[in-house]
């Protein structure tokens, strides 16, 4: 009887205590500065022409409570936390159970995260199981409960929470499965919904719609346990199909969202900016995205690659300032989030060569300047040999300028080149010109073996793209707060890194891959597309067994694009037509309404006629121009290469 008493007594103790540290705890927090909630993840971009493009938290658009469906609003709450209206912010009966169910399994069975809870882990942590982070979350979610009311609470949460797919908050989510707003959901539409934060890849119902459906019939229950729905209200869900629209609208574009990530990591880098807003969100972000080009070349991808396995990567700039106008990282956001214009690393092909030939203008060579093409095997001092060939093994089995080599993209050439001038050379180059991956010094560096990243590469071909100016490329023109204090500005900074007397005379050789005078033994890598050229450009493909890359330019428009598959298995020779095409059409298309030239000829650079297989002088009909620094014109001579060379 004792020992029930002091129980007793104890337990009445240790609950005071508690309740006086609880009222404590929530005193200190009233007293604590108010959690801005009103503009959290209120982030606005803007498009060139200043016209708002994207409005929300991160990457959701926000909708008032007001305007949700309350058929998802009874669902959420239902299925998640359905003692929301009750609590100050911890359901403690529901801790308690979750314990005791924990202990009694031995695993973690069940959780007793609140909505609150839940929506100020979205906001402010990440997702660590540490107690640091826990007792963060408890003194937060203490904040937020005395500071805001229900409602406030809950639309912050519907707005922020991940319903997969890419789709973050009730709007998106909403127009995206089911092409509607989130005010006209349907009951069986909003309780399918409800169910997918629980797991968003796993019930994704455009990938997984047994398992949304499943997941949906969890949320039914609760809201037939706790009275919401009647008996029959419930045994009538779900006996129909419904109908999955997975799209995103125009202003939707299902790429849109790689640029819109390149904008946010761009944004973390930034100097200047205090880190609560970056935290908060609360930003107007003017950046370089053409909204027109982002289109076009979404459309283009779409319309031309017929692989659905297939990734594609691809960046449009302007040159002369850097510039980024569209980009996309994959064929589809929402079912890769993986942004591969930013993130991938991988072989570069002959789109490398470019690097190679402006170090060989640079140490003596020039666009005349003849090796043999043919069968060569490379021997070095160590005995290992090394065979590169040419595409389809064709080969002139002579001597053949630089210019023609660079038009066929003759890998035996360039091997070539790249052993006379030294392994280091090419490395040195691509450093010079912006190129900041990791590139090994070896016999098939010149062929682009080396993995590099697609937004580093474009800064290498930018340099060449201008000039030879080193150019920053950027998306983001200048940064607001919410009231219009400018807080970052972006200032174009240009060095002076490439001569531009090689860079000119390359540019022109470049051209030649479209040339139809070049036709000989074999075919200019481009000529395929010329017919569909209105400009004059430098254009450059890159083939492996893996990649396929074109890239391109002249002086207003730079667009590199790549095509693979993430798993790195073998192409056919369809992603060679597909890339040229979407290269072709998406940057004629950006270019229509400008007044483009071509580059101006430097004072020191001359033109003479000459054939373009042989580079001897010519006046026929196949003859054209080769460029040359003046006084090195006559430097017409082969350098004698051995077959076996060591």
């Amino acid at each position: 009887m004792k020992q029930l008493l002091f129980f007793t007594k104890s337990s009445i103790f240790v609950f005071f205590i508690f309740l006086i540290c609880l009222t404590g705890l929530y005193t200190y927090a009233y007293f604590s500065p108010k959690l801005e909630l009103t503009n959290i993840g209120q982030m606005y971009i803007y498009d060139q022409d200043n016209t708002l493009v994207y409005q929300g938290s991160g990457t959701s658009e926000w909708v008032n409570l007001k305007d949700i469906s309350p058929y998802l609003i009874d669902a959420v709450i239902n299925v998640e936390d359905k003692n929301f209206y009750k609590h100050q912010g911890f359901d403690y009966l529901r801790i308690i159970k979750a314990m005791f169910l924990n202990i009694k399994n031995k695993a973690i069975v069940q959780g007793a995260s609140t909505i609150s809870q839940q929506y100020i882990k979205n906001m402010y942590l990440d997702f660590d199981k540490t107690w640091k982070r826990k007792i963060e979350e408890a003194f937060l979610t203490l904040e937020l409960e005395v500071h805001y009311d229900k409602d406030n609470i809950l639309e912050g949460y519907l707005n922020t929470i991940n319903f997969g797919a890419g789709n973050y908050g009730v709007m998106n989510a909403s127009n995206y499965y089911f092409n509607k707003d989130v005010k006209d959901l349907t009951l069986e539409e909003a309780i399918l919904l409800a169910g997918i934060p629980k797991n968003p890849s796993k019930y994704n119902p455009v990938n997984h719609y047994e398992n949304a459906v499943n997941r949906a019939k969890v949320v039914a229950k609760s809201l037939l346990k706790n009275n919401v729905i009647d008996e029959d209200t419930y045994n009538s869900l779900f006996q129909k199909k419904l109908n999955i629209y997975g799209k995103r609208d125009s202003n939707h574009l299902q790429m849109l969202m790689y640029y819109q990530d390149a904008v946010l990591n761009e944004l973390e880098n930034l100097k200047g900016i205090p880190k609560s807003l970056l935290d908060s969100g609360s930003l107007k972000i003017y950046t370089n995205l053409d909204l027109n080009a982002q289109t076009k070349m979404e459309e283009t991808i779409l319309n031309t690659v017929d692989n659905q396995d297939l990734q594609v990567a691809s960046v449009l700039i302007d040159p002369k300032t850097g510039a980024v106008k569209a980009l996309t990282g994959g064929m589809d956001y929402a079912e890769s989030q993986y942004n591969r214009a930013l993130k991938a690393q991988r072989q570069v092909g002959s789109t490398m060569k470019p690097f190679l030939y402006y170090a060989a203008l640079e140490n003596g060579m020039t666009s005349s300047t003849k090796f043999g093409s043919e069968q060569t095997n490379f021997v070095f001092s160590n005995n290992k040999i090394y065979s590169p060939s040419n595409f389809n093994d064709v080969y002139a089995n002579q001597d053949i300028t630089m210019a023609a080599a660079l038009a066929y993209s003759d890998n035996i050439y360039a091997v070539k080149t790249h052993l006379f001038l030294g392994e280091e050379t090419l490395v040195e180059t691509a450093k010079k010109a912006g190129i900041t991956g990791n590139l090994d010094p070896n016999p098939s560096l010149a062929l682009g073996t080396s993995e590099l990243n697609m937004m580093d590469f474009a800064h290498g071909y930018t340099t060449l793209a201008n000039g030879g100016y080193d150019t920053d490329n950027f998306f983001i023109r200048k940064v607001e707060d919410l009231e219009g204090n400018v807080l970052y500005e972006h200032k174009n900074k240009k060095k002076f890194v490439l001569n531009s007397n090689y860079v000119y005379i390359l540019n022109e050789m470049l051209s030649n891959t479209s040339n139809a005078k070049f036709q000989s033994y074999t075919t200019p890598t481009a000529l395929s597309i010329s017919g569909k050229m209105s400009r004059k450009y430098a254009l450059k493909t890159g083939t492996t067994n893996t990649d396929y890359w074109t890239v391109g330019y002249n002086q207003d428009a730079l667009m590199l694009i790549w095509l693979g598959y993430d798993e790195s298995l073998n192409l056919t020779s369809d992603a060679s037509k597909w890339a040229k095409n979407i290269w072709v059409d998406t940057i004629e298309d950006y270019l229509k309404d400008k007044d483009t030239d071509w580059y101006e000829t430097p004072q020191n650079v001359i033109g003479i006629l000459e054939d373009p297989v042989t580079g001897e002088q010519a006046t026929n009909q196949n003859a054209t121009i080769f460029y040359y620094v003046k006084g090195s014109e006559g430097n017409l001579n082969s350098i004698p290469v051995n077959k076996e060379e060591e």
